[in-house]
C-alpha cells in the first residue's frame, strides 16, 4: 500500500500563533477555512475512540493535533491510519506521534481511492471538519461496501438530519440515502464549549454500521435522483417536484403523489423509483 508521506523540506517559518517548530503546543492554529474545531476534551475524545467496534484497519479523517488518535493508538484490536491534509497538523503529528507516521496520508480524504489504497475495507471515525461533513458521508455511499462502520462527531444538525426516522421535520436526502445502506445511531450530544475555537453549534456523535442490503431492487441512480427531486420542494407534495424533473408520467400518478418528501420510508422511495422507471421514457 502506498502512502503519500509528508515532507516538510526543513521550513520553520512562524504561524500566526508565532510558533516556529511543531513541538510548540501552539504550533497548530485551527483554520476557518479548513472547517477545524479542535476537540479539547480527553473524555470526549476517549468516549469516541471506544465507540468504534473491534477489528480491522481504521481511517480518521483529521487528526488535528492527536487528541482522538492517542486514543485510537493505544487500542490493540484495530489498525489506525490517518488522512490530514493541514500540513501544521501533519508536521506537528510527525514529531509527537513518530511510530504513526508510516500510516498517516497527507492529502484530502475526499480525493482519496479507497479502493486502491484500502482494498480489503477499512472503517472511518473521526471529528469532522464541519464545512465537509455531509460530503463525508457522500464518499463513505460511494464506497459502502468497503466500509462497514463509521463513528463521526459531526454538527448536531446533521447528525439528527442523518439519524431521523421518516415523518420526522429533519429528515431529509442524507437520511434516506444513508439509511437505505446504514443502521444509524445517534450516540451523545457534544457541547461547544470543548472545542478550540467554540463553534456557534452543538456538535454530536453518531456510528454508522453497515446492513444487510446488497441491492436495494430498484435503479439506484435512478433512486438517489427520485430522492434529490422530492426533497427539492419539501413543503409541497410529491407530484409537483417530481413533474417538475422527470415530466407528467403521461398523466398518471402514484398514490405517494399527495403526500410530501418527508412521509416516505427507504422502502417507499424504492417503490417510487420502481414506478418513475416504468412510467418515463
Amino acid at each position: 500500500m502506498q502512502n503519500k508521506r509528508y515532507d516538510n523540506r526543513g521550513k520553520r517559518n512562524p504561524n500566526r500563533n508565532g510558533a516556529t517548530h511543531p513541538k510548540d503546543p501552539n504550533y497548530v492554529r485551527p483554520k476557518k477555512a479548513l472547517g477545524q474545531h479542535f476537540l479539547t476534551d480527553m473524555g470526549v475524545a476517549r468516549s469516541i475512540a471506544e465507540a468504534m467496534s473491534s477489528g480491522g484497519r481504521v481511517l480518521e479523517v483529521g487528526c488535528g493535533t492527536g487528541v482522538l488518535t492517542q486514543f485510537l493508538l493505544q487500542r490493540t484490536d484495530i489498525e489506525t491510519w490517518g488522512a490530514e491534509v493541514d500540513g501544521e497538523s501533519v508536521d506537528y503529528l510527525h514529531i509527537h506521534y513518530p511510530a504513526f507516521t508510516p500510516r498517516l496520508i497527507y492529502g484530502d480524504f475526499l480525493n482519496l481511492p479507497l479502493g486502491e489504497m484500502f482494498p480489503d475495507g477499512l472503517k472511518v471515525i473521526g471529528n469532522f471538519p464541519y464545512n465537509i461533513s455531509s460530503q463525508i458521508f457522500f464518499k463513505v455511499l460511494d464506497y459502502k461496501d468497503l466500509i462497514p462502520e463509521v463513528v463521526g462527531m459531526v454538527q448536531r444538525e446533521v447528525a439528527l438530519r442523518i439519524a431521523s426516522p421518516a415523518g420526522n421535520r429533519d429528515y431529509g436526502i442524507l437520511s434516506v440515502l444513508m439509511q437505505a445502506w446504514y443502521d444509524i445511531e445517534y450516540l451523545f450530544t457534544v457541547h461547544e464549549n470543548v472545542f478550540n475555537p467554540p463553534p456557534k453549534v452543538k456538535s454530536a456523535v453518531v456510528r454508522m454500521t453497515r446492513n444487510s442490503v446488497k441491492e436495494l431492487g430498484c435503479n439506484e441512480e435512478l433512486f438517489v435522483k427520485v430522492v434529490k427531486a422530492s426533497f427539492s420542494q419539501r413543503r409541497k407534495m410529491l407530484k409537483t417536484p417530481l413533474r417538475a424533473i422527470f415530466g407528467d408520467f403521461g398523466g398518471e400518478e402514484h398514490h405517494f403523489f399527495s403526500l410530501r418528501a418527508e412521509a416516505l420510508s427507504v422502502a417507499d422511495y424504492i417503490e417510487l423509483t420502481n414506478w418513475v422507471e416504468s412510467h418515463i421514457g
